[in-house]
């Protein structure tokens, strides 16, 4: 089946083959196991303020950046975007209220998987819609020897978050190589709409309270149910 997906993959996009020199890793959910507290922080935020947003409405959005979540709500409800005064509210509240939460932990065998990575000589590249500045700058203390500020793509580096291909796009820019020589791990559906669209290889991990059909009818090449799931396939996979 692991290696059906991949022939299908390249077939489908005419690629020469599909030999990874990379790995580009979305953060929330798949390295730490954040978006329950991102989930509740942004209830809670945007429910204070009389908007209407649920857990399930939390891991929908996610990979979006802030901005965009809010601006989405907003339209919902008022059909209109957030002015930048809304957006730097309520941003400021859910951020307070994600860092009153306490530390995080890291998705079990997230670490080892990158070990692994690391090992076989590939690149690690960060790709996350997350400006929560305490994520990003304990990605070090907590994945040491693994991540350098230049391999990251985060919501400050874009105009246009997930699903636009925007983020990925600019990973392989950085990068300096093809779609065909990537391989993206995700967890989110809009993650999977944007690593997709930009043409590369994706694996949907099922970290969260979705039904996993919904990483495949976003677009995933392969779906899987944990990061322990993906360390033990990785040798069959690539």
């Amino acid at each position: 089946m692991l290696s059906t997906e991949i022939e299908k993959f390249i077939t489908q996009k005419k690629y020469p083959s599909l030999q990874p020199k990379a790995v580009f890793f979305d953060m929330d959910g798949v390295l730490f196991d954040s978006m329950k507290n991102h989930a509740a922080a942004w209830v809670e935020a945007l429910n204070k303020l009389g908007l209407p947003f649920t857990e399930i409405d939390a891991y929908m959005n996610e990979g979006r950046t802030g901005a965009s979540t809010i601006d989405g709500v907003f339209n919902k409800i008022h059909n209109r975007n957030a002015t930048e005064e809304e957006k730097q509210q309520i941003y400021k509240l859910k951020s307070s209220l994600f860092e009153a939460r306490g530390e995080v932990g890291k998705i079990p065998f997230s670490f080892e998987l990158l070990k692994k990575i690391k090992a076989e000589n590939k690149e690690i590249f960060v790709v996350t819609g997350s400006g929560q500045p305490s994520l990003i700058d304990s990605l070090d203390e907590n994945f040491p020897g693994i991540f350098k500020k230049e391999k990251m793509v985060t919501a400050f580096d874009v105009t246009n978050g997930k699903p636009h291909p925007e983020p990925y796009l600019k990973a392989l820019k950085k990068s300096g190589l093809q779609p065909w020589e990537v391989v993206v791990v995700e967890n989110a559906p809009l993650g999977v709409e944007s690593a997709t669209t930009a043409g590369i290889f994706t694996i949907g991990v099922n970290t969260g309270p979705l039904d996993p059909k919904i990483l495949s009818d976003s677009g995933a090449n392969l779906v899987l149910n944990s990061m322990e799931e993906l360390y033990e396939k990785w040798e069959k996979l690539f």
